[in-house]
């Protein structure tokens, strides 16, 4: 019998990056399956081939008498959490319980090691019913067989679509009777130049302004250039981002929201962040940006059906507007974290 031969993947290599891009999907799905929210392949070419200033991505290609089993990343941060390191292993399902994930993952944390990383998170999903603590589920007791703690509970929702007027007019309504203060704008694209120091001072302190739970994180470096790659680079993966902020009486960003589609998942549009300041929060202000970004989607878009999110289980403010503009859970995720001295 073979053994196990784990290489780097050149996201150049055509056959080497599509062969590691089939386990990463196959595995994704498995038991999964719509519930899944791969990356495409054309999406994750763009981001390798030409990496930013901000995040390097190393790949893993474990293989087995020349047949593709197993796959790992490494995602490192270039500004900022510079001890630590997001990492993924991903087992095709015809070849599991040989071995193949554990030897991937001591991989994956050597190339870690290897960049100074000494604080390393991955995540696991599990069916909703399950129940937070994921008990028995199989990527959840990898990790913890292998020295990971569950950081964050998170809980996936999604919102079928359209959302009718009958709804969101009414909650508009009522959010605009505790925002007078405060301006809305919607635009789809890349953020104005007018707004964007603002934009990013806030939108870089959600890590943290977020429930983190036991999860180690530090805040995100504003960078004005980084952001803009950064949007040159969703642009060319052939994702459009769909954008809402408040301003206050000086024209700064007090709160945001954006969603994301993408040419490869047409039926699919992704929510990001949504954050309010600290010093403006008590206004309604995360409903009303929620409720005018989703109009600004459906006016812009067509063909979409659904709009998929994930919030910590302990966010109960946002966990409430979700859920008031009808989002319904779907799936549990597990943020996961492993530290060394």
């Amino acid at each position: 019998m073979s053994a196990l031969e784990i290489a780097p993947v050149d996201p150049f290599d055509g056959a080497t990056f599509e062969a590691w891009h089939d386990v990463y999907v196959r595995a994704e799905r498995h038991g999964r399956e719509e519930l899944a929210t791969p990356w495409a392949l054309e999406e994750l070419r763009v981001q390798l081939q030409e990496p930013t200033r901000s995040r390097r991505t190393v790949l893993l290609l474990g293989t087995v008498g020349g047949t593709a089993v197993v796959v790992g990343s490494v995602h490192l941060r270039l500004l900022d959490n510079l001890s630590h390191a997001e990492i993924d292993v991903h087992t095709a399902p015809e070849h599991r319980r040989r071995g193949h994930g554990s030897a991937m993952l001591a991989r994956v944390e050597h190339v870690a090691r290897e960049h100074g990383r000494t604080t390393l998170a991955a995540e696991a999903a599990w069916a909703y019913e399950v129940g937070p603590t994921g008990a028995g589920a199989p990527g959840l007791e990898f990790g913890r067989a292998h020295g990971y703690e569950m950081g964050l509970g998170d809980v996936m929702r999604v919102l079928a679509l359209p959302v009718e007027r009958e709804l969101l007019d009414p909650l508009g309504v009522e959010a605009a009777a505790r925002h007078a203060a405060y301006t809305l704008r919607s635009w789809v694209g890349p953020v104005p130049d007018d707004l964007v120091r603002s934009w990013a001072e806030l939108s870089t302190t959600l890590m943290t302004e977020a429930p983190t739970g036991e999860m180690e994180r530090e805040p995100e470096a504003v960078d004005l250039v980084a952001l803009r790659e950064g949007e040159e680079v969703s642009r060319r993966q052939g994702r459009t981002k769909y954008n809402t902020v408040a301003l206050d009486a000086d024209g700064t960003v007090v709160a945001y929201t954006d969603m994301v589609t993408t040419v490869h998942e047409p039926t699919r549009a992704y929510q990001w962040g949504t954050l309010v300041r600290r010093a403006d929060r008590g206004h309604r202000l995360g409903l009303a940006v929620k409720v005018a970004n989703l109009r600004l989607l459906q006016r812009e878009t067509s063909g979409l059906e659904r709009v998929v999110t994930w919030n910590a289980e302990v966010n109960d403010h946002m966990i409430g507007v979700n859920e008031r503009l009808g989002f319904v859970p779907a799936e549990r995720l597990g943020e996961l974290q492993k530290r060394w001295a």
